[in-house]
């Protein structure tokens, strides 16, 4: 990546993230996915501190290859449920300019599906 394409992408990147901004009541969801992993974060902005965590490198997760949609979905579900036992219902979705096709829409309805509201 030149400098100045590298600059053009941390502008679009800045212009992005300044509307989606996670606090305490309603954290930020960030989504990254790698070619072979999937991860999720819980993330409060005003005090810079991640709340809760989830991926497919997690031990307690069971699925058959780790760049599925299916894992994504386990991903999704297991972040709620941590979620959950913070009492955190409400977030704000941060899919980084990413489409919202494949893994991580799996991961969003994952979420849905054990009670996280977007």
């Amino acid at each position: 990546m030149t400098k100045r394409t590298k600059k053009l992408y941390i502008q679009q990147k800045k212009r992005y993230l300044k509307k989606v901004v996670g606090t305490l009541e309603k954290p930020r969801l960030a989504v990254f996915r790698s070619h072979k992993h999937i991860y999720a974060q819980l993330i409060d902005d005003t005090n810079g501190t991640t709340l809760a965590a989830s991926s497919t490198l997690a031990k307690n997760l069971e699925f058959k290859a780790s760049g599925t949609t299916e894992a994504a979905y386990l991903v999704g579900q297991d972040l709620a449920k941590k979620a959950m036992q913070k009492q955190i219902k409400h977030v704000v979705f941060d899919r980084a300019k990413k489409p919202y096709l494949g893994r991580v829409q799996k991961l969003a309805e994952g979420a849905r599906a054990d009670g996280l509201i977007f």
